[in-house]
């Protein structure tokens, strides 16, 4: 008898254990959904399991409400609202908030959707009402005060979470410009991320483009710190280095004078207790030519850790080096404890365009697996100072297809092999990191045909993480694209060459390249290892060149975000507002999976796409799953399901 008491015990204590050991991962109750990535280590995980695999086909619709008040934007009839609806609400209190259609903070009940309040434009012009929704908002709290941070245009907000008033004593009146002097304009379609009592800021400043005909003067994109109470500037990280400081002499010819628009627009992670702030930048000024930017151009193409105290760089590791193909590092860093041969380790993982998972340790920057320097492809571009080198994951494989070779084309039937064939043979195209090529006359010479394209297999959309199994699940997105370049003819040009688009090539609206152009897949983190792969969803099922074929399912290219909760993962089709693919790749389709296998347990059809990432809570007893939705020809809403 006292043997089974001790027993139970023993078992009761490693249980209360495992269940500090998983809250101190997720920092969050199971009640709640802290950060719009669930919490600050963007894992978009919730503890949950009302809803799991016995029941979740019982889900139903309970509430769904507007992204924007029709009675405020009737006050505007030439105005439209756009129905790519980012926000992903958070829940502090038993109080959801989230950013609406027009970027304005609304407060509402998690239980109803009903409004409790809602920010009201600084002033009443048609210019200040209207805006764009962000990803999310943050929320801080010092034992006497509270507070929701949200960026909105070129101004960063804080707001009383009773009423939604701003602080007037915060700022400016009660925002703060984040323009830059030397700028003109300030966007973001992310969020802020507090770390202690300081508010990180990443952004988008004008520069000249991706494409490019000028790169001088371009401003940089700067990551900056702000006091969460009085919202006074405390630092700002160079992202482009300047003189003295580390980096400087990787921008060659003394380009870093000249060069900026390179930042970060998508997404941050945090650890509190060691008060760093993990940041992505993306690709440099004019990704596709850099003749002018000899060198590996950091901090693009970077994840960057940051003392969010004061600014300075802790370490950096650079995915892809002097980018030619705007293969940014745009993903969120997911922070997550991962077993590697015995040995516990605090990871970042980072994915890329590129389809690579890169894993480090978060405090040290050190890879968790061999990151090897192989060679690739060199340009044969005129002036063109391509890396003969770039970095290449050990572990994990690509969460994508990289590179194309012709057994990579669509052959579902003879006839659309010959003409996937013919199509190809326009093209230049070979491993990854191919560089773009100089569009002639000359067969094969139409530009470099490149999986993955630009759009990336890893956006803001890829990765979700589940701290209790150690799998991380990526979405890919596999449409390739062209890389051309064409001598610039304008005399007012600052390069000589240029992109004038990279719009890929189909086949009577098919892909060219194989299925699934959509797909999902876990990894074991532990090990390295892929546990299952899944195409998400199936496009163009009716196509008449696909209609009368027995296929599996195809996937859709479209940007859907992963939700995981005990025993589930769920994930939509994605919307059509999306750039990258043809329109109608796309679907309403939203499902979840058994995590551990693959399996889909339960589909069904919203009425439009899925626009942003879901989030999980409970309140008063349920469990409810929102997911923001909307489109081109849609409304923008968000709409909770939960058992009836």
């Amino acid at each position: 008898m006292k043997k089974d008491w001790l027993c139970g015990l023993a078992i009761a204590w490693l249980v209360t254990v495992a269940v500090t050991s998983l809250s101190a991962q997720t920092d969050m109750t199971p009640q709640g959904w802290r950060y719009f990535g669930g919490n600050k280590a963007f894992m978009r995980y919730a503890p949950l399991d009302q809803v799991h695999k016995g029941n979740v086909g019982e889900l139903s619709v309970l509430w769904r409400r507007a992204a924007t008040d029709p009675a405020f934007t009737a006050r505007f009839p030439d105005r439209a609202v756009s129905g790519n609806l980012r926000s992903t609400p958070i829940l502090i209190d038993d109080v959801l908030y989230a950013p609406n259609a027009l970027g304005l903070v609304e407060a509402f009940d998690p239980g109803t959707g009903e409004t409790i309040w809602r920010q009201e434009p600084f002033d009443a012009s048609p210019e200040e009402a209207f805006g764009r929704s962000s990803r999310g908002v943050d929320y801080w709290e010092d034992g006497v005060g509270q507070r929701i941070l949200s960026v909105r245009g070129a101004y960063l907000y804080a707001l009383d979470v009773k009423t939604g008033s701003s602080y007037t004593n915060f700022g400016e009146q009660g925002r703060v410009n984040l323009v830059p002097p030397s700028a003109r304009s300030f966007s973001w379609s992310s969020g802020p991320i507090v770390v202690g009592d300081v508010v990180v800021i990443g952004g988008v400043v004008d520069g000249a483009g991706d494409s490019g005909m000028e790169w001088r003067g371009s401003q940089p994109e700067n990551l900056r710190g702000y006091d969460v109470r009085s919202g006074q500037l405390l630092w700002t990280f160079h992202v482009v280095p300047q003189e003295g400081e580390l980096g400087v002499d990787s921008w060659g010819e003394d380009s870093w004078k000249y060069s900026g628009d390179l930042g970060s627009w998508c997404c941050f992670s945090a650890d509190e207790e060691l008060g760093f702030v993990y940041v992505p930048f993306s690709a440099p000024t004019a990704a596709y030519f850099g003749g002018h930017r000899p060198g590996h151009n950091l901090f693009s193409n970077s994840l960057v850790a940051i003392d969010a105290k004061t600014g300075e760089r802790v370490w950096h590791f650079q995915m892809v080096h002097h980018d030619l193909w705007e293969y940014d590092t745009v993903g969120p860093p997911i922070l997550g404890e991962i077993t590697v041969d015995g040995r516990r380790i605090h990871a970042v993982m980072q994915p890329s365009k590129t389809g690579f998972l890169y894993v480090f340790d978060r405090q040290t920057g050190e890879p968790v697996w061999p990151i090897e320097e192989r060679p690739v492809p060199q340009s044969d571009v005129p002036g063109e100072h391509s890396s003969p080198t770039q970095p290449f994951p050990t572990k994990p494989a690509p969460f994508a297809q990289i590179g194309i070779t012709e057994d990579d084309l669509i052959d579902f039937t003879p006839e659309i092999r010959e003409r996937a064939l013919a199509i190809a043979d326009s093209f230049v195209f070979g491993s990854i990191f191919t560089p773009p090529s100089i569009v002639t006359e000359e067969p094969g010479r139409g530009g470099t045909l490149m999986l993955p394209g630009s759009w990336g297999a890893g956006n803001w959309n890829t990765g979700a993480f589940d701290p209790e199994t150690g799998f991380y699940y990526a979405f890919a997105h596999s449409i390739p694209r062209v890389y051309r370049l064409e001598k610039t003819t304008d005399p007012d040009s600052e390069m000589p060459y240029w992109s004038p688009n990279r719009d890929a090539p189909y086949l009577d609206g098919l892909p060219i390249t194989k299925p699934p152009w959509g797909r999902i897949t876990a990894i074991d983190m532990n090990t390295g290892i892929h546990v299952w792969s899944a195409a998400n969803g199936d496009a163009l099922r009716d196509h008449p060149l696909l209609k009368d074929l027995d296929l599996p399912p195809l996937g859709i290219a479209s940007r859907p975000a992963a939700l995981v909760t005990r025993t589930l993962l769920f994930i939509g089709d994605g919307a059509d507002v999306f750039g990258g693919v043809q329109r109608n790749m796309w679907g309403r389709g939203f499902r979840a999976y058994d995590k551990a296998t693959g399996k889909v347990l339960w589909d069904t059809e919203l009425p439009t796409g899925v626009t942003g990432a879901p989030m999980t809570y409970m309140f008063q007893g349920k469990q409810y799953i929102v997911v923001p939705i909307g489109g081109r020809d849609d409304p923008p809403e968000w709409l909770a399901l939960g058992l009836g």
